[in-house]
């Protein structure tokens, strides 16, 4: 096994926690524990009573009991918690492919979606997001990746960097195709029900059929990163029960205190989601004035979706701009090269509150 530099994850090393403008975050506003409470009476006394010991390892039967409202067809057995979706993508990999397989993937994307592939030992095909049709996939385009010896395809959407939702027609196509070709769909889907518009949801994916695994997180839409609490949804009993034997060998389980916020928070996701919308909501208007402001500079497909978008940088080098933007300014963006773009992209973030100040700070540093 080699995997390679994570090169977001050595970028954000290098200027996270020394920056004072993220303006470049995946995720949504974070809140304290304390604020997490408040959503439900008597959660505060509870907590001070959860029992420091091992918890099981699928996952608390309240917990899983709670994510199952994220689906119409799931049961608590179908749910495997899991210490952030990081793990969850890892595990997925080698417990539904092996050497020699060949696996479609959603690119650009985030890099562990391809890179924990190609590591089991697969050939990786990108299925290219293209800009100049708003960041959509092409199912035709899809029909000439596959092999004979394909055995998945990775999506993500609402889609990480670029903000891109699927069609339902699209999504139903894609769902149909991998049923009637006999391969495993694994769904990202960790910024589900964070749509601008709520009739564009979409279903999950293992609502679908047994062919399908979702993957969701209280990361991103949430805001509540810091519990580091993801999970994997899956009909498919042979792929649960894979990653449920391969987690021996990694977390084994979760953190007690953790599982326990994070079933409140599930309980409460509706209004959590509601506020992280709001922010983003309020800060797309921000952002779209300053694009209008600096036409010659930058351009982008509005997100419909998620926390992020994915701008081109019109003039000048994308990785110098950013460059000197954090040096200079104290303003964090994200070079679109850390995902293998080539065309001058870079990563903004829409979910911070404080989104306002680091684009005044923007401002001021394209001013000067």
């Amino acid at each position: 096994m080699h995997l390679p530099p994570f090169k977001l994850e050595r970028y954000f090393a290098k200027y996270e926690f020394n920056t004072e403008f993220l303006l470049c975050s995946s995720d949504c506003e974070a809140m304290s524990i304390a604020d997490l409470l408040t959503l439900e009476e008597g959660a505060a006394e509870k907590f001070q009573k959860v029992w420091l010991g091992y918890t099981e390892s699928q996952g608390s039967p309240a917990l899983r009991n709670e994510i199952c409202g994220l689906y119409t067809s799931m049961q608590p057995e179908d749910i495997l918690v899991h210490t952030g979706a990081g793990e969850a993508i890892y595990l997925f990999m080698y417990a539904a492919f092996q050497q020699g397989d060949h696996v479609i993937v959603h690119s650009p994307g985030y890099q562990s979606l391809a890179e924990v592939a190609r590591s089991v030992g697969c050939d990786v095909s990108p299925w290219l997001a293209r800009e100049e049709n708003g960041w959509a996939l092409d199912m035709n385009e899809l029909r000439h990746l596959m092999r004979s010896n394909t055995k998945g395809i990775v999506i993500n959407t609402p889609h990480n960097p670029t903000g891109y939702l699927m069609s339902r027609v699209d999504f139903e196509e894609l769902n149909k195709f991998a049923q009637e070709n006999n391969l495993i769909l694994f769904s990202d889907e960790v910024y589900r029900e964070s749509e601008y518009d709520p009739t564009d949801r979409l279903p999950a994916a293992c609502d679908m059929g047994e062919h399908a695994v979702s993957l969701g997180v209280t990361s991103k839409t949430y805001g509540l990163a810091g519990l580091r609490i993801g999970w994997i949804a899956t009909k498919n009993k042979r792929i649960y029960q894979n990653m449920a034997s391969l987690k021996d060998y990694t977390t084994i389980c979760n953190s007690a205190p953790s599982e326990f916020l994070a079933e409140v928070a599930m309980r409460h996701r509706e209004k959590l989601a509601n506020r992280n919308i709001y922010i983003i909501k309020h800060n797309l208007a921000i952002i779209d004035e300053l694009f209008i402001n600096h036409p010659s500079l930058f351009s982008w497909h509005r997100p419909k979706a998620g926390s992020m978008g994915f701008p081109k940088l019109l003039q000048g080098n994308v990785e110098s701009f950013c460059d000197d933007l954090v040096k200079k300014a104290g303003v964090l963006l994200l070079p679109g090269s850390v995902y293998d773009d080539t065309h001058n992209h870079f990563r903004l973030g829409l979910g911070r509150m404080n989104l306002p100040q680091a684009v005044a700070r923007l401002e001021s540093f394209l001013a000067s």
